[in-house]
């Protein structure tokens, strides 16, 4: 049924699992009122908790890189998401602060690893010209657990009527997904029992169809890595970018009650529009970049062109969205911005395997996921300034970080193709 599909099978599996992870850390946001009232915590406590959680995500970005790079694709994932699973369990014995900071920051640092691990195994199962896509479809896992989340969470916890007993049920949908993901993914490409001989010799074949085999075993520890200008164009278009996700992730149901005077059930309403949005915006990056490449278009035209496109879309959608006049504008404006975010970020996330060889490719994902962390700390810390009469500067920020991400990919990343090592480069 799957033969000659395998890889598609794998990303399938990669996209559920972040569906899951966004069930699992928009949990506590939706059950707060619940959580709130039963144990007399505060806004402020919510503040502490979620800052942890932020934090302990920077790090888990390092540190799973190194992990998938270190123990692989398959048991990496099951580390990550067995953790994590575990973790929003654990919310349902917390009673404080401190043990909602606990099991917040050790949910931060599992759920980090699903984005080096989806990037990593990209790198393993698809040839360059359909890792956009890949990632794409991994990413609307991303935008359709956003749409999810609230009412999958709602009805859980109208069915059981205990905000404990919706952390319990939540958490085991990844104990399930365990279940798929060990009898599928036994291997990587080049030894799965199940992969058909064309599938194995078109995966392997496109990864590196313009390689020397010098290049092809170019695997770099992070300190190398940290050295290459092109290492950090992937950094730092990360460190730029991915505030404006967050920006509509953490903020948008404060925009939608401080601007329109909305409350939950209005706020509930309208906050799922941009995500989806977000999902088309995966699919149509992924796919525009496949069709370019397939066109005759180098990985580097094809990776600038659509980020650049990407970031254009933004940046004239946040710049409309600060004089939006009415809720409903303001969130299809929102799809739009994410869209945008989607169609540039799916092509931005390949760029580790467009450089590296897999063995390399979680490490560079890994740091850039932590850059891209500590500016959302920072832009959290910001957004209470500068938002005192109004969002529109916290869009403006929005559209100056979207010219930025395009920049950085065209200046620092040169040529975006594989890189040689360095004494090959002088021999």
């Amino acid at each position: 049924m799957i033969r000659g599909k395998l890889r598609w099978v794998i990303v399938a599996l990669v996209a559920i699992a972040t569906v899951i992870n966004y069930i699992d850390r928009g949990a506590l946001a939706i059950l707060w009122p619940e959580i709130s009232n039963d144990l007399g915590l505060t806004k402020t406590d919510y503040a502490i908790i979620i800052n942890v959680f932020t934090f302990a995500y920077a790090f888990g970005q390092i540190l799973f890189g190194k992990v998938f790079d270190w123990i692989g694709t398959r048991i990496g994932f099951v580390l990550s998401i067995t953790v994590w699973s575990a973790a929003t369990m654990l919310h349902a014995v917390a009673t404080s602060v401190l043990t909602f900071s606990l099991f917040r920051g050790i949910l931060g640092v599992a759920e980090a690893g699903n984005w080096p691990g989806a990037t990593k195994a990209n790198a393993e199962w698809f040839p360059i010209d359909e890792r956009a896509l890949a990632q794409g479809i991994f990413n609307s896992g991303a935008a359709i657990g956003g749409i999810v989340s609230a009412p999958v969470i709602g009805l859980m916890f109208v069915l059981l009527e205990s905000w404990q007993a919706t952390f319990i049920v939540i958490g085991a949908l990844g104990f399930l997904w365990l279940v798929p993901w060990l009898i599928i993914y036994k291997a990587d490409p080049e030894s799965h029992p199940w992969i058909s001989e064309e599938e194995r010799r078109y995966i392997l074949t496109g990864r590196r169809n313009q390689e020397t085999s010098e290049v092809a075993t170019y695997a770099p520890g992070l300190a190398e890595i940290l050295s290459r200008k092109e290492s950090w164009g992937v950094i730092m278009a990360s460190f730029f970018l991915d505030p404006v996700w967050w920006l509509f992730v953490g903020w948008l149901p404060l925009y939608l009650s401080e601007t329109y005077g909305f409350g939950v059930v209005e706020i509930a309403t309208y906050t799922w529009v941009p995500y989806v949005g977000a999902m088309f915006g995966a699919w149509f990056g992924g796919l525009l970049a496949r069709d370019r490449i397939k066109a005759g278009w180098t990985v580097n035209k094809t990776r600038k062109t659509v980020i650049a496109l990407g970031g254009l879309i933004m940046l004239v959608s946040l710049l409309m969205t600060i004089k939006a006049a009415t809720p409903l504008f303001a969130v299809l404006l929102m799809a739009l911005i994410l869209f945008g975010f989607q169609t540039a970020v799916g092509n931005i996330q390949t760029l580790p395997s467009d450089f590296y060889s897999s063995k390399s490719v979680g490490s560079l994902a890994g740091f850039a996921g932590w850059a891209a962390k500590l500016a959302v700390v920072g832009l959290n810390f910001l957004i209470p300034i500068i938002t005192v009469d109004s969002y529109a500067p916290a869009f403006a920020v929005g559209a100056a970080l979207a010219i930025l991400t395009v920049l950085s990919v065209w200046f620092l990343c040169g040529t975006i193709q594989p890189l040689k090592p360095r004494a090959a480069d002088t021999a």
